[in-house]
């Protein structure tokens, strides 16, 4: 198993889950989720950096595992906004800075690092890991986190 990677900040807030079938419509349908959830949560000005966040990494979860379901999951309150994309492929991390981890044709998760304020992937389930979250979080400006 690879090195673990950064845990996402616990923190309180509002918690919202979509699951969609690992398809090529799922990308669309996390922007969607996401960009809905933002705006009415007071982060409209990052609207744009979670579609694309989101996008990059359910991109990578239908491309690069053999997931069924994509679990988007999203935590928000007053200061940060923490979006998680889960699959049941644990033991495919990646790790912040790597450059393996960049699609062919995109900026891939060197995108993701550029654009949020942490991001990294969480194994979850113990000895028989169950799925993996990688997540990436979003500050609302002037406020720090």
């Amino acid at each position: 198993m690879p090195p673990a990677t950064p845990t996402p900040h616990h923190h309180r807030g509002e918690s919202y889950r979509l699951t969609v079938p690992s398809s090529a419509y799922a990308p669309r349908l996390a922007r969607e989720f996401i960009s809905a959830l933002l705006q009415v949560s007071g982060y409209a000005p990052l609207v744009d950096d979670a579609r694309l966040c989101v996008s990059e990494l359910v991109t990578n979860a239908h491309r690069h595992t053999r997931t069924r379901r994509i679990r988007v999951e999203a935590v928000v309150n007053r200061k940060l906004a923490t979006v998680y994309v889960c699959d049941n492929n644990p033991w495919d991390l990646p790790a912040p800075g790597e450059g393996g981890a960049v699609q062919e044709g995109g900026q891939g998760l060197r995108m993701v690092e550029s654009l949020a304020r942490d991001w990294g992937a969480t194994v979850y389930g113990g000895r028989e890991p169950a799925y993996k979250a990688v997540w990436f979080s979003l500050a609302r400006h002037g406020l720090g986190a």
